[in-house]
């Protein structure tokens, strides 16, 4: 039984430390340097309480790498459930599978997209990472079941998908295969399997989807930018440079991490894998998302990838 009723940082176990903790009223956040021992943490009723876990690697001790955190947001209470084994139907039946969904302000598609990946990968980790939604995109994604890593303040898309990896990294088993995708794909994920497998059969080292169905877009300068750095930088011609839908082996992440900044993480992480002679390969899947249109707010977002693009761009041609 653990009560606790003031905001201070108290340790109760080994380099762990309860930060920012009311068990009665707020949020509990745990910060983690060791892994977390545990058989559960109960307020007076017998219930088990943890709200929301940040950047932590849980172990418990009598269920040893065969279960996972169902987090669930707005004042409920999470369960530990033992994970479902693997089945015939599992495209990825014997390598372990963690899934990284990139998200900002998500809340009326990330439900789905958890949910459509969970069905297509039943025993995978699949892990949210929030950049600082205004909205109750994380709260969304726990009470789907996803594991959530958020900070306080927007980071970019490639910083706070480098801290989800940092994390599902640490998980045991280590996963051996990740896919990346986007929070606004709803239910069009569980089409991504193609990307997976591909992966998981040896075609090639990064398996990167590109859309069948063009919606939305502008002008194109910022793809075409993109297209152009990408085979300046490593020769390799890209048919969907920024696409965020990507599966790699767990070698390749480690060698692409971390990310480029921003909107620049594709950019980044093709010229990398590239570099080290990792083979990508390409893959049209039938999959929808959130388009932004030929609108201020369209161009201002594509004015920012842009920015970020020629950022990585940069970085990358001073490296090489």
């Amino acid at each position: 039984m653990l009560s606790l009723e003031h905001y201070e940082d108290v340790a109760f176990a080994d380099r762990l430390a309860l930060l920012a903790a009311n068990l009665l009223d707020g949020a509990v956040v745990f910060g983690l340097d060791r892994d977390l021992h545990l058989h559960r943490l109960e307020d007076d009723n017998g219930v088990a309480v943890l709200d929301f876990v940040a950047d932590c690697d849980l172990d418990f001790p009598h269920a040893a790498s065969d279960v996972r955190l169902d987090i669930h947001g707005a004042g409920e209470y999470p369960r530990v459930t033992a994970e479902q084994s693997r089945t015939e139907s599992d495209p990825v039946a014997g390598a372990s599978l963690a899934v990284i969904v990139a998200a900002r302000n998500e809340a009326d598609r990330i439900a789905a997209t958890v949910a459509a990946l969970r069905g297509a990968f039943p025993a995978a980790a699949i892990w949210v990472a929030d950049d600082a939604s205004t909205d109750q995109t994380s709260e969304a994604a726990m009470a789907a079941g996803a594991r959530v890593i958020s900070r306080g303040q927007p980071h970019g898309k490639g910083a706070n998908v480098t801290a989800a990896a940092e994390a599902a990294l640490s998980d045991e088993p280590t996963p051996q295969l990740i896919l990346l995708c986007d929070g606004d794909l709803g239910g069009s994920a569980a089409r991504l399997e193609p990307l997976v497998v591909a992966v998981a059969a040896g075609e090639c080292d990064l398996a990167v989807a590109s859309f069948g169905r063009r919606v939305g877009g502008g002008f194109g300068l910022a793809l075409g930018f993109a297209r152009w750095a990408i085979h300046r930088l490593c020769g390799f011609e890209a048919g969907a440079p920024i696409s965020g839908q990507r599966a790699m082996g767990v070698e390749v992440l480690q060698a692409t991490l971390p990310f480029a900044r921003g909107y620049g993480m594709e950019i980044g992480m093709t010229v990398d894998a590239v570099r080290d002679g990792y083979r990508v390969g390409e893959y049209e899947l039938d999959l929808t998302h959130r388009a932004t249109g030929r609108s201020i707010t369209g161009f201002t977002h594509r004015g920012r990838q842009l920015l970020d693009f020629a950022c990585t761009y940069l970085s990358r041609r001073r490296s090489s």
